[in-house]
């Protein structure tokens, strides 16, 4: 079972993802660290990328995916995922694929943006995020309001099907 928790940037992907990695027993791969140094480098200039510009970072998290899949071994991978075709070329026809979208207002995500420190990601780019992130729909992913503590989101997973399959 490979879990994706997605969403824009400041929606909790990688604590959440980490706090359900642990609760689960399973490994952890934060996609940030799968970018290229170039998308890394753009990102903190405050430039978006484009789909030529992720292109390189999907197929790293494909290729890690696959690693865990060669192993017989479950994951947890936090990775924005914001569009459908990202989330088709992520699962690639594998059925062992669940995603859970983090969402909030974008208020609150602005918020804790502004609230972060030492991340590579410029808060300015939020908007272009919420402009690129063409939504999951109900039997794409799991839907969660980021305004629960992690605690309380992790519980929704672990109740719902991305646990159970």
């Amino acid at each position: 079972m490979i879990t994706i928790v997605m969403g824009v940037s400041g929606s909790g992907k990688s604590t959440v993802g980490e706090d359900l990695a642990t609760r689960l027993g399973q490994p952890f791969v934060d996609g940030d660290d799968l970018h290229p140094a170039a998308n890394r480098e753009k990102m903190a200039r405050g430039m978006p990328l484009d789909d030529a510009d992720r292109q390189p970072w999907l197929e790293a998290i494909v290729a890690t995916m696959d690693a865990h899949r060669a192993r017989d071994d479950s994951l947890v991978i936090a990775c924005s995922a914001l569009k459908h075709r990202y989330r088709d070329f992520l699962r690639s026809g594998h059925e062992d694929v669940c995603f859970v979208y983090l969402h909030g207002t974008r208020d609150l995500l602005s918020a804790r943006l502004g609230a972060r420190s030492g991340h590579f990601f410029d808060p300015g780019l939020l908007d272009t995020q919420l402009a690129t992130l063409e939504e999951p729909d109900d039997g794409e992913a799991l839907r969660i309001d980021v305004g629960a503590t992690p605690a309380d989101i992790v519980e929704q997973i672990i109740r719902h099907r991305c646990s159970r399959r």
